[in-house]
């Protein structure tokens, strides 16, 4: 499938296997989701993709809703010990690091969780100008989808989400947790047909072995691939497998 002519400009992603699937990287102002089950990789895919946007001189926003900012940055450094820079990325200024204090504004059991929200709203808005980022990944919406509860006002929320994200004038990324990891067994949320893209990341068992595949769901404003493509998860960062390399 060809790229279209009136596709919208493309973010790459710097993950060469990535930016192969989606011709090119992601649609420039647009928000995708990354989704799968526990152990899929998501956090460590959407931190990558924000630390190769920072080395090239973009400004980048990392809000975990879950985790510490000291927690996140353990991790990834960890999990992929030769990107060595990351450190002087945060120093710069080029990445900014916001904690789970956001998600806490947000109360279940309460009758006011849409002014929470708008809390919440306000807190991204802030991060986002502490360095004027124009890269932006949140994680996840799954805690938000726990302490909103109710799922219309989830569903609300998330439209105000999509609208202040394309306000700010900010590619995003957002990951979502699923209950299982398998294609089969996958179903959706409202979230799915809100934003723009939707990536799907799973594992199964074979001979004894976990096996990987990533899947673009859906792009909106671009072509991309329709197959599933392995992908391994290396000290050097994730390795996407296109068609032509398996």
């Amino acid at each position: 499938m060809k790229e279209s002519e009136n596709a919208k400009r493309k973010l790459p992603t710097g993950i060469d296997g990535l930016d192969a699937i989606t011709y090119g990287g992601i649609p420039e102002f647009n928000q995708i989701i990354v989704a799968g089950g526990p152990g899929c990789g998501k956090t460590l895919l959407t931190f990558e993709i924000l630390y190769n946007t920072a080395k090239k001189g973009i400004p980048c926003t990392y809000l975990t809703l879950e985790e510490s900012q000291k927690n996140i940055l353990e991790n990834f450094k960890s999990a992929f010990p030769d990107l060595s820079d990351i450190d002087s990325l945060v120093e710069s200024n080029k990445i900014v690091l916001a904690g789970n204090e956001t998600a806490s504004k947000v109360q279940t059991g309460t009758d006011s969780q849409s002014y929470a929200f708008s809390n919440v709203l306000s807190d991204i808005e802030e991060v986002v100008h502490m360095n004027n980022s124009k890269f932006l990944v949140i994680d996840s919406l799954s805690i938000l989808k726990l302490m909103l509860g109710d799922l219309l006002i989830y569903r609300k929320s998330m439209f105000a989400l999509r609208l202040n994200l394309k306000r700010l004038g900010v590619t995003s990324f957002l990951t979502m947790e699923m209950q299982h990891t398998t294609r089969e067994a996958m179903s959706f949320g409202p979230e799915f047909f809100i934003f723009d893209g939707t990536i799907m990341m799973y594992q199964s068992i074979e001979e004894n072995k976990r096996k990987y595949g990533l899947e673009i769901l859906k792009m909106r404003g671009s072509n991309h691939s329709m197959s599933i493509s392995p992908y391994e998860i290396t000290d050097k960062g994730f390795r996407i497998f296109t068609i032509s390399e398996i």
